[in-house]
C-alpha cells in the first residue's frame, strides 16, 4: 500500500520518510550527514523549502513545501533515490562497519516486494504526507519533531541534539538554513 498521495504540491506537509524495517541507520553519523547533504541540495537546486526536520535513529520528520513551478513529488522522489543509493554504496565500501552485513540482508529482503527495485530498498514507499492547513496543526507538528529526541532520551533539551532545526528556532543557526515559520501569525503562516 502506497498510502496517502500529495494532493497539494505547493502546500505545507509534514512527511515521515521511513527506512524499510525500521533498521536503525542513522544512529552513525556519517549516514546523517548524507541526509543533510541532500536536502541542502535539494533546497538550492530543486526548489524544496525545509520549515522544520529532525533525524532520528531510522526516520525522519520533514515540514516542508516546494516553490512555486516544483513538486514536493518528485523533489521526495529524487531525495529518496539519491541517498538511498549514497548510503548503501558508503555501507557496502565500508569495512569497519559493525551492521554492514546485516544492514545489507535487511535491504535485499525488502526489494524482493518491489519490482522497482533490483537489489535493494532503503526507503519505505509511503511518506506519510499530512497537508498541514492551520497554524494550531502545524504548531502541533512543529513541537512534535523538536521533542522528538527528547522524548528518545537522546538530549534534554530539543536545541541541543544537532541533526534538528529546533536550535535553527532557538538560536537562529542549525546544520540546515531552515525558514521559520512564524506562528504568532493570526491570519496563516508567515515565513521568515
Amino acid at each position: 500500500m502506497h498510502g496517502h498521495k500529495i494532493i497539494n504540491q505547493n502546500g505545507l506537509h509534514f512527511l515521515t520518510p521511513t527506512v524499510v524495517g525500521w533498521v536503525d541507520v542513522f544512529t552513525r553519523r556519517k549516514y546523517k550527514d548524507i541526509i543533510i547533504d541532500s536536502l541542502k541540495y535539494c533546497m538550492e537546486n530543486k526548489g524544496l523549502v525545509i520549515n522544520a526536520y529532525v533525524i532520528m535513529s531510522n526516520h525522519l520528520h520533514l515540514i516542508c513545501h516546494a516553490k512555486d513551478g516544483n513538486r514536493l513529488s518528485d523533489i521526495l522522489r529524487d531525495f529518496k533515490a539519491h541517498t538511498s543509493k549514497a548510503i548503501i554504496q558508503s555501507i557496502l565500501e565500508d569495512k569497519v562497519e559493525s551492521r554492514q552485513e546485516w544492514m545489507l540482508r535487511m535491504f535485499k529482503y525488502y526489494a524482493k516486494y518491489n519490482s522497482n527495485n533490483k537489489t535493494y530498498q532503503f526507503w519505505k514507499l509511503d511518506n506519510k504526507p499530512i497537508e498541514l492547513q492551520s497554524p494550531k496543526w502545524t504548531t502541533t507538528r512543529l513541537d512534535y519533531i523538536h521533542n522528538n529526541p527528547v522524548e528518545a532520551g537522546y538530549v534534554i533539551e530539543a536545541e541541543y541534539y544537532v541533526y534538528s532545526s529546533a536550535s535553527n528556532y532557538k538560536n537562529g543557526v542549525g546544520l540546515l538554513d531552515v525558514e521559520l515559520i512564524d506562528l504568532r501569525a493570526t491570519d496563516g503562516y508567515v515565513f521568515s
